[in-house]
């Protein structure tokens, strides 16, 4: 069903004429029965009976049109909401970054939000996961991107996609990681991460759950240092599933066949700010980029 075919069924009520209904709609006299056909077919009704006149509404059609009229209204008060909107949300917008721009489809949802509110100003921060959402607790930034879902009772999140993390190991250690659980994982070299890090957060996880206790033999902060630590044989590392399987083809690398860790991409502010104008429209256009 389409909104014209609504408009078309609301005219000839109102009118109940074709001809009139057409001029009303600037449209074709066989414009709007091909629309108004259209949506009897859709709704397999008869929604007009022909008379001397022009057309009546039937019953099914007496019925339909205070439904009919209801759906418009309420899309015309939409628009004109919308662009109330557009026309007064301005402001500075302090974004919180994480991961690769094309993962969290930044540059899209930028440009949305630039076209549609060209009166908020952007500010990016990129930074790890944890820390964006220490400084969205702080009001340092106002909107961010977080892997995981953070506590309900303080932050409104988005779910912007599922994903997977993987154990990439370096080439050479099948043996040592095919087939193996956490504990055994655990008892092998591993490339870890700072706090703040959404790997260092998984992994403490799913190690506590298993009881173990991982061998760490480096700390990094960046995911590209910890790809060519696994490269050169230093040990174990959580690599997102995409860039996992990526590695494997162009390196030789392995991925640990038994485990995973499922997580999620997030869009994260403060719950008590999250009627902001400025906040309110990135989220709104956060969630049409990821539809």
């Amino acid at each position: 069903m389409e909104l014209a075919h609504l408009r078309a069924f609301v005219a000839i009520a109102r009118e109940g004429n074709l001809t009139r209904a057409a001029q009303r709609l600037h449209l074709t006299q066989p414009a709007v029965s091909l629309q108004v056909k259209a949506l009897q077919e859709t709704l397999r009704l008869t929604l007009f009976t022909r008379t001397a006149q022009g057309l009546a509404l039937t019953r099914d059609g007496q019925a339909l049109l205070p439904l009919a009229e209801r759906m418009l209204a309420a899309l015309t008060d939409l628009q004109q909401a919308a662009g109330a909107l557009r026309d007064t949300v301005r402001g500075r917008l302090r974004i919180g970054t994480i991961l690769d721009p094309e993962f969290t489809r930044l540059g899209a949802f930028l440009k949305r939000l630039v076209e549609s509110y060209p009166q908020i100003e952007t500010a990016l921060r990129h930074s790890m996961s944890g820390d964006v959402l220490q400084r969205l607790a702080r009001s340092e930034l106002d909107v961010g991107f977080y892997i995981g879902s953070p506590d309900p009772t303080r932050f409104h999140a988005i779910t912007l996609t599922p994903f997977s993390y993987q154990v990439l190991a370096p080439a050479g250690w099948r043996e040592r990681v095919s087939r193996r659980g956490w504990r055994e994982l655990a008892a092998l070299p591993w490339i870890w991460t700072p706090p703040e890090s959404a790997h260092h957060r998984l992994l403490s996880a799913v190690f506590g759950e298993a009881g173990a206790s991982p061998v760490k033999v480096a700390e990094v902060d960046q995911e590209p240092s910890m790809l060519d630590l696994v490269k050169s044989g230093i040990g174990l590392s959580l690599v997102r599933d995409s860039i996992a399987l990526r590695e494997a083809r162009a390196h030789g690398l392995l991925i640990a066949d038994s485990v995973s860790v499922p997580t999620e991409l997030t869009f994260v502010t403060l719950a008590s700010r999250r009627e902001e104008p400025a906040i309110a429209a990135a989220l709104q256009l956060v969630s049409a980029v990821w539809a």
